[in-house]
């Protein structure tokens, strides 16, 4: 959650990128951990080492079905000239008494089964004639023949070196091991090891709550019908899927009208279910800009280090922002420009650091990389600003995808980087090396 109040200027201050996502890390803390079932913690963050308390897997098992021998019993065997063992009885999966394998003898064995006091090996049941004595098995009769409860003789038809075929106690992880690190996100083979070796649950920082929500009262539903100078509301369709790629659990509020009393009164009651709100829109200098009218007014104002600072950033797109914290539990809360690439632009750059770091995630930014610019002519960008557009990247190499406008959604669309062109820099040559954002 917040734990102060974002830093204020005055109004003509212009913000650098840099200086206004260092405010929100600065304010931004992990949430505090919690104990949770092991399908509840998926994608969540590890906040302590697990320790391996017994060895996986926990005793010597079989990896096949077949016949559990001595080495020198079937030493030499061959097709013209079998080892001819007793078969004293089977082995199954999850058995607990275990038969003893003599000179001379062999138990059937399932795969998984504990490898029997006296055996040293396991022959695959296709290297013996099934107990049939009908020459070597194959295929679907071998499986059908495995473990049968028949006992009698076994012909075994080649040798088999020692711990053949059998998976040693401990050979995937000792008891006293760690099993995982502290800062481990857990997925489905994380978890898989956690259920593996007999934890039930797990501590963790919990995934994000992060509400979305678009303003204006142009917006319509995909799927309702469109009125005049009406557009459907995207953004709050690609920042809810956004923020879960991110690992946070994301709730898409319908847009909201320009309405500052009906923004207000959304805002507070979705704030129950918050640990970060997302705005998008109403956040620059317009007539009916109702996001600052309402947010300055959001919950209990009289709380020290609640409040919004709304900002210009030395960036295109994206330069109007705001960020403060909310309400009684110091809510944090980004506001991002309402046009759709500025507004992802945006979420990349800023929320989705502020996601992470709630999660208690070390490294909380994109990867990045350099790479040649691929174009038919020079990149253009303003004086000032640091520039963010969009690009696929393959091979070393980053191709401008659409241009710089910030409306252009199915340009976002088929765009897998960021090219970033810095303050400095008015000109870009093609074949000149840039710094690109990786997105997928």
């Amino acid at each position: 959650m917040s734990s102060a109040a974002p830093r204020t200027a005055g109004p003509d201050h212009l913000w650098s990128v840099d200086e206004h996502l260092e405010d929100i890390l600065a304010t931004v803390r992990p949430l505090e951990p919690i104990e949770l079932q092991l399908l509840d913690a998926q994608g969540c963050v590890l906040v302590e080492d697990v320790t391996v308390p017994v060895s996986l897997p926990p005793f010597d098992n079989s990896s096949m079905d077949g016949y559990a021998v001595r080495v020198t019993d079937v030493a030499g065997a061959s097709e013209e000239y079998p080892a001819v063992l007793e078969v004293v009885g089977d082995v199954a999966a999850g058995q607990a008494s275990l038969l003893h394998v003599g000179p001379g003898q062999s138990a059937r064995i399932m795969t998984g089964a504990p490898l029997p006091p006296g055996a040293e090996t396991v022959v695959p049941v296709e290297w013996t004639d099934g107990g049939l004595g009908e020459g070597p098995v194959t295929g679907m009769r071998a499986r059908a023949l495995a473990p049968q409860g028949a006992e009698g003789h076994v012909h075994v038809y080649r040798p088999a070196e020692a711990r053949a075929h059998v998976r040693a106690k401990g050979s995937d992880v000792k008891a006293g091991d760690r099993a995982l690190e502290s800062g481990t996100v857990l997925g489905p083979p994380q978890i898989a090891l956690l259920a593996a070796i007999g934890r039930g649950t797990v501590r963790v920082r919990p995934r994000p709550r992060v509400v979305i929500m678009s303003t204006g009262s142009e917006l319509v539903q995909p799927g309702e019908q469109l009125g005049s100078g009406q557009i459907y509301d995207s953004n709050s369709f690609a920042l809810t899927a956004a923020a879960r790629d991110a690992g946070a659990i994301a709730y898409r509020v319908g847009a909201v009208a320009d309405d500052a009393e009906t923004l207000r009164s959304t805002i507070e009651d979705q704030l129950v279910r918050a640990d970060l709100m997302v705005t998008t829109g109403g956040v620059s200098v317009g007539a009916y800009d109702v996001v600052k009218e309402a947010l300055s007014y959001v919950g209990d104002e009289d709380e020290a280090g609640s409040g919004i600072d709304f900002r210009k950033l030395a960036m295109q797109p994206g330069k109007p922002q705001g960020f403060g914290s909310i309400g009684p539990d110091h809510t944090p809360l980004l506001a991002l420009p309402g046009n759709p690439v500025s507004s992802y632009v945006s979420f990349e750059l800023f929320v989705r650091p502020a996601i992470r770091t709630l999660m208690g995630l070390d490294d909380v930014h994109r990867p990045r990389t350099r790479a040649k610019l691929t174009a038919d002519k020079a990149l253009t960008s303003p004086k000032g600003r640091r520039q963010f557009l969009r690009g696929m990247y393959a091979d070393g190499a980053v191709t401008l995808v659409g241009g710089a406008g910030s409306h252009l959604v199915a340009a976002l669309a088929h765009a897998d980087a960021l090219i970033v062109v810095p303050e400095d820099v008015e000109s870009v040559e093609p074949g000149t090396e840039v710094e690109v954002v990786l997105l997928g």
